[in-house]
């Protein structure tokens, strides 16, 4: 029998507790907000290596999905030679430290933006493949966990809907969904005002309904916005 910890699963947990604060100039943003966001939708090189109003202002590897890695590890008691896929992996950071995390761990990204993988960590090379989360190219139960962090919400709902039972496809009941969210009114404005890429958001419980709709039994968390205190909304 194998020794690998048995997590609990379809649950509310956050795997992204050790990631650092973000701060958002949300006000910059707001600038010149619709040429931003059109822009951004085209997920190239001014998304990720462009000025911070059109996306993330300089995609570059600086260690800060190591801890977060150890945590996924931990969480679906991965081993050597276990299979886990990052869905929407960008430039393959997580990629990169998920094999750090665990030696051995055969890890792998998909990602639309084909900037992104191009410019990809040269440690995942080969790894990273451009695709679409709504037809993920693996077989059914490949893979012993499915990762997707803040990526879902860039489609439209019955996207999210295709996306989540792709992920659980591969990976039944042992996924982990991240999504923008917000509880309430105040919350709504910040993200509003800051968001461009995401096509579907609600609160928790819009969210909640999408997953059982899905059919989605994996885990499952929110990113919500909190404006910087030295910035103001306007």
């Amino acid at each position: 029998m194998s020794s690998r910890c048995i997590c609990a699963m379809n649950r509310e947990v956050n795997l992204l507790a050790r990631y650092p604060k973000v701060r958002r100039n949300v006000k910059a943003r707001l600038g010149n907000k619709e040429e931003n966001r059109r822009i951004a939708l085209q997920f190239g090189k001014e998304y990720f290596d462009g000025t911070r109003e059109q996306g993330y202002g300089g995609y570059r590897y600086d260690g800060r999905w190591l801890p977060i890695a150890e945590d996924i590890v931990r969480h679906f008691g991965l081993e050597a030679g276990d299979r886990v896929l990052d869905v929407g992996c960008g430039k393959g950071f997580l990629v990169k430290d998920l094999m750090k995390a665990c030696p051995g761990l055969e890890a792998f990204g998909i990602d639309i933006s084909e900037y992104a993988v191009a410019n990809g960590e040269p440690e995942v090379a080969g790894r990273l493949r451009v695709g679409n989360a709504m037809q993920l190219p693996f077989p059914d139960r490949s893979f012993q966990a499915v990762i997707s962090i803040n990526t879902v919400h860039n489609l439209e709902r019955a996207g999210c809907v295709r996306a989540l039972k792709e992920m659980q496809r591969l990976a039944p009941g042992k996924g982990y969904v991240q999504v923008d969210a917000y509880r309430n009114p105040a919350e709504r404005q910040i993200f509003e005002d800051w968001m461009l890429t995401a096509r579907t958001y609600g609160t928790p419980d819009d969210w909640r309904e999408i997953l059982r709709e899905a059919g989605y039994t994996g885990d499952y968390f929110w990113t919500i916005l909190e404006l910087d205190p030295e910035w103001s909304l306007r």
